[in-house]
Order: C-alpha cells, then structure tokens, then sequence
C-alpha cells in the first residue's frame, strides 16, 4: 500500500495499492518498506489466495483481460489503508464493489498468471452456445 502527500486543503494524503509481491506469509504485522517526504509504502503480509472451481469463469475473464491484475480489498483503520482480501476474480471483486468497499487493482506477475492459467485450463468448462431463434419466428409455429 502507499500513501501519497498531497499538495490539497481538503485532503493531505491518498491511499492505493501498488503492487504484490511474494511474501513468506509469517509477516502479518505491516512494515515500511520506502519512506521519504513524497511517500511511504508498507508490505502487508499474511495473505493467502485460493482458488475455486465455482470461479473459475471469473478467474478466466481476468486472464484474458488486455492487463490481468489481482484485486486487493482494503479499509481505512485509524489513520493507515489496510488491506483486507486478496482475489483474481472479477466475479468476487464486483461483489466487494457492490458492496461499497474500496478495491484496487494490480498488475498479475506473469507467474501468477500461469498458475491461474492452470487452474482455468483444469477447470473452466465454457457452457455450450444454444442456437437462438431470431424474433420473427419466436411466435411461429412448426407444423
């Protein structure tokens, strides 16, 4: 996450994800990793993305995406952004910004991509296309 000073009378600062990147997972306690005038980022680790089959439609429509990207749910607690979910569905995602969370996305590290691709090839069953009767003969009758 980074905050970013602002030059603003109404707000002194802003809050974004930025990135991802691999992280042992035993650090749950956030840590600084740049600081300087302009601004800080912090490393939140701890998370864990899973996957499922149920998403599996969602995690292809990101892949094939012109930019894939990871979505990061985060709240304002206290004075610091923290992040709260980690999910490569588009389907989750929509579903937190329904619900009026802040939700920022990231570009997907080509590895991650290709584990995602995994899962989608393994999983992901496109539904068959039905053959749709134009309009004018919705009424019609076979006789």
């Amino acid at each position: 996450m980074e905050r970013r000073a602002l030059v603003n009378r109404w707000q002194a600062q802003s809050w974004e994800a930025i990135g991802i990147i691999p992280d042992p997972g035993d650090t749950a306690t956030p840590r600084i990793l740049l600081q300087d005038n302009a601004c800080t980022r912090w490393l939140h680790g701890g998370f864990e993305l899973k996957l499922y089959r149920d998403e599996a439609e969602n995690y292809y429509l990101n892949l094939s995406a012109a930019r894939p990207c990871v979505f990061i749910v985060w709240r304002m607690e206290e004075d610091m952004a923290v992040p709260k979910f980690v999910t490569v569905s588009y389907g989750e995602a929509a579903r937190f910004m329904d619900a009026s969370e802040q939700v920022d996305t990231v570009p997907m590290p080509r590895d991650m991509c290709d584990w995602l691709g995994e899962f989608v090839n393994q999983h992901y069953k496109p539904e068959p296309k039905r053959r749709s009767r134009p309009p004018s003969f919705k009424g019609a009758k076979r006789g």
